[in-house]
Formats: structure tokens, C-alpha cells, sequence
């Protein structure tokens, strides 16, 4: 595709799905160009830097978000809505959380998240620090556990560290080897045993929407604490 029939949109979706697949390690003009059946050069025309690139990604990403009123849901529902979307939002783009902490990938579609969440918090009663901390609290939940995700999913297709007389062992899962080191304390041991035979995917939405619902608990717990400490 010549340059002058790129447009930047295109540019910025194909760099998504490019990021999606392969992560930001794997985002190159090159691959992107071929991609798009035209040169690097191209893309550094439209879009100036892979920097730069990045960043419009995550803000095309950060866009796909739809909110809800929390005046017309009331703030929990809306709060509920917006952990979980965030959270399908991640997991479609593994990239996005971990750019955070990577690249400059602040822009419009991160700030209309941000201000959206000051809504929903703003909605319930939070003001000035406890408001931005309520924001913060629901969204370091999902980014961690979007984290965690990733992390896990790396676990299970790794190789166990081998050591010096190991050289005749059978190769052993990271996960093999983690559960044969936690299975020498008693409560880890006794934790994995009642976990024998659940289905993983299941038990992960589960552990999610506890933590989402513990959350919240604790920020209405902490609003009728402080209604009560100022009457």
C-alpha cells in the first residue's frame, strides 16, 4: 500500500493487532509495513517514531471503553461495570497495562477513563485524596491482576531452573517445580489440595469477582464510617 494511501487510522489499527499478537517487543516499522503491504519509511511519515506509535495505540485501546451513569445505575453498578470492562479490556490487549510502566502512552482515551472513574467515586461521596485513592484502589486491583495473568500464563509454559546434577532429570514445568516447593508447608500443601481437579478458567472468574465485590464493600464500609464519624 503506498504512503500516500495510508491513512494514520490505519496505521494505528494494524499496530494494535500487531501488538495484540506479538506484544511490544515484537511492534517494528518493518513488520508493520509488511503488514500493511508498504515500506517503514511510511510508517515513520505518518506516525513519527515507534514511540510515538505506542502511544497512539494505547489510546486507540483505551477509546474501545463504553461507560455507564452512575446517576442512573447508582455508583456501584457503574463502578462494577467499569472493573470489569476494564479488566475484558486487558485481557483482549495484554500489552496495554504493561505499557504503563514502559512508555509515555498517556492521551485522550486514558483520561476520559480517569475522568469517568472520578465520576463514578465523586458519585458515591468520595472527595478531595479519598477520591483520587478510590479511583486508584479499583484500578490497581485490575491492573494487578492482569499482571498476575500474565505472569501465570508465562509460568506455564517455562522450564524448570536446572541445576548442577540435574543433568539426567527429566525436564520439569515451572509450575511442577513451584508446587513441589510449596507443597513442603502445611497450609500451602492443604490450599492445593482442595484446588485439585478445579477448572482453572472458572475458579479465575470466581477469584475476580471477589476481589471486585471485597472492593467495593470496603469503599461503601469506608463512606458510612466516615458519614458517621462527621454526624
Amino acid at each position: 500500500m503506498p504512503r500516500e494511501t495510508l491513512t494514520r487510522d490505519q496505521i494505528v489499527r494494524a499496530a494494535v493487532e500487531l501488538l495484540d499478537s506479538d506484544g511490544i517487543d515484537g511492534l517494528s516499522m518493518r513488520k508493520l509495513g509488511q503488514r500493511l503491504g508498504s515500506a517503514a519509511t511510511a510508517m515513520y511519515w505518518h506516525v513519527g517514531s515507534k514511540e510515538s506509535l505506542i502511544m497512539l495505540a494505547a489510546d486507540a485501546a483505551w477509546s474501545e471503553l463504553t461507560f455507564l451513569d452512575p446517576a442512573e445505575l447508582g455508583w456501584r453498578a457503574a463502578a462494577r461495570a467499569l472493573v470489569h470492562d476494564t479488566y475484558a479490556l486487558g485481557k483482549r490487549h495484554p500489552w496495554l497495562i504493561p505499557a504503563i510502566s514502559s512508555h509515555f502512552v498517556y492521551g485522550h482515551g486514558m483520561a476520559r477513563f480517569q475522568d469517568h472513574s472520578c465520576a463514578i467515586y465523586q458519585a458515591a461521596g468520595f472527595k478531595g485524596w479519598e477520591l483520587d485513592w478510590a479511583v486508584n484502589s479499583a484500578f490497581t486491583f485490575v491492573a494487578g491482576t492482569l499482571l498476575v495473568d500474565a505472569t501465570e500464563a508465562t509460568i506455564a509454559t517455562a522450564q524448570a531452573p536446572r541445576g548442577k546434577g540435574d543433568e539426567g532429570k527429566p525436564a520439569q514445568s515451572v509450575t511442577e517445580w513451584a508446587y513441589g516447593i510449596a507443597s513442603q508447608y502445611p497450609r500451602l500443601r492443604a490450599r492445593m489440595e482442595d484446588q485439585r481437579g478445579v477448572d482453572p478458567t472458572a475458579m479465575a472468574g470466581e477469584k475476580f469477582e471477589f476481589g471486585v465485590e471485597a472492593i467495593l464493600d470496603g469503599l461503601e464500609a469506608r463512606l458510612r464510617n466516615t458519614a458517621r464519624d462527621t454526624a
